[in-house]
């Protein structure tokens, strides 16, 4: 798997980046506002951090399909409480456009204290449950209460993490699951790297368990599909909107348009390694 060798390469390259924020650096940045700071947590070790090669700010404001584009390629890292990073590369997301979009939570634009991080500042964290066990997590953009869902990730580092993470969280004793199984899926993707509700209005700019670092090897137009969201109901012709993206011919995203790629390969786009 020539990709996948060249990605874990771009990976080790960015963690052995001396910009890079170390570990213990991360893992003693208070984001208590207020809260008194301890040696590891001075102005040094978070200006430090600020200057890493993580997503800053102006990456996340912009309006919300140009961001789920965007997100395609981007790694998301997940540090545990224990120390371990896990990275996963974004290959699929969903936009949800605000008020107008009859399938956003935030349709008609109310705000709830439920939804209020899609109504904060772009680069804030909207993780919400559903059927009232699955968490699925959202990335506020531009737009009054407009937000990114988070849909698919292909793991990078971590891998048997996400495994203990996804089997805890299931009840019944299963099969070791695949790679591609991991994180294939919103709310899959929630259990293997430990997202709950706790992590609802976060930011992603500061937070020192969860970040964004840039992608090496981001995709060209020609290689992200357009296509309907998932799961939505009946939502009128917000339903048929193509406002979920994916990675063309990426084995770890969740569901698969064939029609659509099958059209796109009739005008000439070629999938992607």
């Amino acid at each position: 798997m020539p990709r996948k060798r060249k990605l874990l390469a771009q990976l080790s390259a960015l963690q052995s980046n001396s910009s890079f924020p170390q570990i213990d650096a991360l893992e003693n940045l208070n984001a208590t506002p207020g809260a008194d700071l301890s040696p590891k947590s001075s102005k040094y070790f978070m200006i430090e951090k600020k200057n890493s090669s993580q997503l800053q700010a102006d990456f996340f404001n912009q309006p919300c399909v140009s961001l789920a584009k965007s997100f395609l390629g981007q790694i998301l890292v997940r540090k545990l409480p224990d120390g371990r990073e896990l990275w996963g590369r974004i290959v699929e997301t969903e936009a949800y456009l605000g008020g107008e979009d009859e399938a956003s939570h935030s349709k008609g634009g109310k705000q709830t204290q439920r939804n209020a991080a899609m109504f904060m500042k772009p680069g804030t964290l909207y993780v919400y449950q559903i059927y009232g066990i699955y968490f699925c997590m959202n990335v506020s953009s531009q737009g009054e209460g407009a937000a990114v869902l988070l849909r698919s990730l292909e793991p990078l580092q971590g891998l048997d993490a996400m495994r203990e993470l996804r089997r805890a969280s299931r009840k019944a004793p299963t099969k070791l699951l695949k790679d591609w199984q991991l994180c294939n899926g919103p709310s899959k993707l929630c259990q293997a790297f430990g997202i709950d509700k706790a992590f609802d209005q976060r930011d992603l700019t500061q937070d020192s368990a969860i970040w964004m670092v840039p992608g090496q090897d981001l995709p060209g137009e020609q290689e992200v599909v357009a296509t309907t969201r998932i799961g939505i109901g009946n939502r009128g012709e917000w339903a048929e909107k193509p406002l979920r993206f994916y990675l063309r011919g990426n084995k770890f995203v969740s569901v698969v348009d064939k029609k659509m790629e099958r059209e796109m390969a009739a005008r000439g786009h070629s999938p992607c390694s």
